[in-house]
This record gives C-alpha cells, sequence and structure tokens, in this order.
C-alpha cells in the first residue's frame, strides 16, 4: 500500500514536471537579433526545471568554451574556459549526455567548479550533427539524474542549438547580403563608368567630325590670307603699317596653330603601342625637354624608378604629354628654381610619374578646372593643353591628377598601368 502510494506521488511529481517543462518550452519565443535572452531563459529554465543551481549554455570552438548565458550572474566580461580536461570537454568528445551524481568522485572526467558536485551536460547537435556546444546545469549537492530528467534538459538543448545554428544563419545572411550589396554597387558604377565612357566616346566622334569639317572650312580662307600677308610684307610700308601687319600675321598663326589643337583634341586618340622602359624613355625623353627654351634656365631633377618598370604605350603621344607638363611647370616657377621629376613604382600594377614645382600654388577653385577644354591661365594660351594630355593619358587606361598646397607647391601625377611580362 506504501508503494503504491509512493509510486502514485512520483508519478504526479513526474506528469507535474512534464506539464512544467511544456509551459516553460511553450513560452520560449525566439527572433533573430535576440540569442542572448533566448538562451538565458533556457539556462534559467534547465534550473528552474530540475531544481538545479546553476545551469549555463556554452559554444564550444578550436579548443575552447565560451559562455553564451548564465542562470546566475557570472559579471561582465567574456567567460572564456579551455576545453582541455573539462566536464564540457568530456561531452564535446563523446557527443552524448553526461550524468554525474559527483563529479568531485570521478576526476576522470573533468573538475566541476568550486563549491559544487553534481553535473548534467548536454550536447548541442544542429541539424547537421554537429556538436557545437553543450548545456552544463550543476548542483552544490551530489544527486543522481534520472533518464525523465536527462530527457527533459535533451529538449532545452534541441531548442538551444536550433536558435544558435539559426542565428548563425542569420549572421552568414547578413554578411552575405551585404558582401552582394556592396558588389552590386561595385558592378553598377563600372557600370555607369563604362557607359558614361562610352558616351564620351561618341561624343567626341560627333565633335570630331564636326571640328575636321569647321577646321577645313577655316583653314583654307585663313591659308589664303597668311599668303596674302606675307606677300604684303615685301612691299614698301611705313613702320607703322609694316608693324600692324607683323601683328595681322602673328595672329593668323596663332589662329591656325588653335585650329590644329582643337582637331588634336577632337579626334579619336588612336594609340601605336609599344613596350616601353620607363626609366629609359623618361631619359630619352629629359635630353629633348631641356633644349626647351622654357627650360634652359631651370634645373631638372630625374629621380629614376628602381628597379625599372615597363609600360605598354604610344611613345609619341606619351612624349606630348610629358612635354606640356614640363614646360607647365617651367614657366610656373622663376629661374633657378629646381623642377623634380620621379618615377614611383611602389604599386605592383600601376607605375606612378609625378612632377613637382615650388612656384605659388594653384587656387582650388581654379585646379578643377585645368583640364577643361579652353580654360587657360595664361594670357595667350588656347586651353587645349592640359585638356589633350588629359585624353591621352586616359586613352592610355591611366590617370592625370594635379594637387596644389602652399608647403609643396604643385605636383602633377601621371598613373599608367605596369605591363607584367610572363615568364618563359
Amino acid at each position: 500500500m506504501v508503494k503504491a502510494l509512493d509510486n502514485k506521488i512520483l508519478q504526479n511529481q513526474r506528469w507535474q514536471r512534464e506539464r512544467r517543462a511544456i509551459a516553460l518550452l511553450s513560452s520560449l519565443n525566439y527572433r533573430t537579433g535576440e540569442l542572448n535572452s533566448y538562451l538565458h531563459s533556457i539556462a534559467c529554465g534547465v534550473s528552474e526545471l530540475l531544481e538545479l543551481d546553476w545551469s549555463v549554455v556554452t559554444l564550444c570552438q578550436q579548443g575552447f568554451e565560451k559562455v553564451l548565458a548564465s542562470s546566475i550572474d557570472m559579471g561582465e566580461g567574456e567567460h572564456l574556459y579551455s576545453l582541455h580536461g573539462s566536464l564540457t570537454g568530456s561531452v564535446m568528445e563523446s557527443g552524448h549526455s553526461l550524468a554525474i551524481e559527483d563529479a568531485n568522485k570521478h576526476p576522470e572526467y573533468g573538475q566541476a567548479p568550486e563549491g559544487y558536485c553534481a553535473y548534467l551536460g548536454i550536447p548541442l547537435r544542429i541539424a547537421t550533427g554537429e556538436v557545437i556546444g553543450t548545456i552544463c546545469s550543476f548542483h552544490h549537492q551530489p544527486r543522481d539524474f534520472s533518464s525523465e530528467e536527462i530527457q527533459l534538459a535533451e529538449l532545452f538543448a534541441e531548442r538551444a542549438a536550433t536558435a544558435i545554428d539559426n542565428y548563425h544563419l542569420y549572421e552568414q545572411q547578413c554578411r552575405f547580403n551585404q558582401i552582394l550589396a556592396i558588389e552590386v554597387e561595385k558592378r553598377t558604377a563600372e557600370l555607369q563608368t563604362a557607359q558614361a565612357k562610352l558616351v564620351e566616346q561618341e561624343r567626341l566622334a560627333a565633335i570630331g567630325e564636326f571640328a575636321a569639317m569647321i577646321v577645313h572650312e577655316i583653314r583654307n580662307p585663313l591659308t589664303t590670307t597668311i599668303m596674302g600677308l606675307k606677300y604684303a610684307q615685301k612691299t614698301l610700308l611705313t613702320e607703322a603699317a609694316q608693324e600692324r601687319l607683323s601683328l595681322a600675321l602673328s595672329e593668323a598663326h596663332r589662329l591656325d596653330n588653335l585650329l590644329s589643337e582643337i582637331l588634336l583634341y577632337a579626334k579619336p586618340q588612336v594609340l601605336q603601342l609599344s613596350q616601353l622602359d620607363v626609366n629609359e624613355f623618361m631619359r630619352e625623353l629629359l635630353m629633348s625637354i631641356c633644349e626647351m627654351p622654357e627650360a634652359e634656365s631651370q634645373k631638372i631633377e630625374f629621380i629614376p624608378a628602381s628597379p625599372t618598370t615597363k609600360i605598354l604605350a604610344d611613345k609619341d603621344k606619351l612624349k606630348q604629354v610629358f612635354i606640356n607638363i614640363v614646360r607647365n611647370a617651367c614657366e610656373a616657377v622663376t629661374n633657378g628654381n629646381v623642377i623634380k621629376w620621379e618615377v614611383d613604382n611602389s604599386c605592383q600594377h600601376q607605375v606612378y610619374i609625378h612632377i613637382w614645382n615650388g612656384g605659388e600654388p594653384i587656387p582650388s577653385e581654379i585646379l578643377s578646372k585645368l583640364t577643361q577644354p579652353f580654360f587657360s591661365t595664361k594670357p595667350h594660351g588656347t586651353g587645349l593643353g592640359l585638356a589633350v594630355t588629359k585624353r591621352i593619358v586616359n586613352a592610355h587606361g591611366g590617370e592625370l591628377s594635379i594637387q596644389s598646397e602652399q608647403t609643396t607647391g604643385t605636383r602633377v601625377t601621371v598613373q599608367l598601368p605596369v605591363l607584367h611580362l610572363q615568364n618563359c
């Protein structure tokens, strides 16, 4: 009779515990971004349901366990412990639940925290079968764990494992979406750049055809006018008339040069590419530049790259680029100043050619307009020199940039792609 009563009491306790377990599991509401709160509820639920003093949820990776949630306050900061020789390590190694009445009597499984005896460890197994962590419970006094208690703890472990796995999948998806968004933005920018280049090429082609027609129509009568002015110079005129005639002839030649530059800017840049050694090309060009009238009274300091770099370029057009840049640099400084010309190949895929002058800094509102067609700060400039220079550099797949500061002066940089030779 007593035994039957005891069984009935135990059955009633088991039924009440199962009902509480169902209520606790039903109350758990996991939403992405609230993982810590959810795992804390699981740790507290296991301790409350099994009447244990302390429960923790841990994530185990690379030989360490990290406490994600605890039923009691463990203090601030990250709680990270080695799995080696620990109770959690034994659960991770076996992949099965581990129930110990008194861990102090079974040191082969690992040591319990100070002041605790009984231990229940449940592995967190995700859908792929991988064990990613544990639910570990401790009790101050030795106690046995029934199979029903272990099964109830395993139900909570299943929920915790699913939540952690889903959260990690969510994080991975967020990272993937972020990478995808960056890639889409990058590809969109590349497409917009390519489209802008195509529109610019079509625009320049149309301008080129129109400019060629206009230049041809203007140049024919201009040539006739120049011939007439030259013939008039042979006649006997007063000194004042000769001065006016010389001025007219000079302006006619200036107009002819302007027509040539307009045609040069407007027509497509067709490159005759060949392999060039940058140091050798610059040294050869430097000899020609030093003979220019603008450079005769200036000192040009050339700093080659080490080791040398090769590029694929149109030699004649690049000569035009650097002659124009160095001429501008020489005109910007007083006699005796040093023009610094440096080749920098510290970047693997690009070579940077810098030309410095120590002249007066260029105001920012003017700096942004220097490569625009027909904008010039020179009294007799056409405003096409740097515009043509930029078009040539861009046609080589490079970039032209200009910086000007009070302390360092003005620096013009030509950036060109490096030619990578394949080893035979």
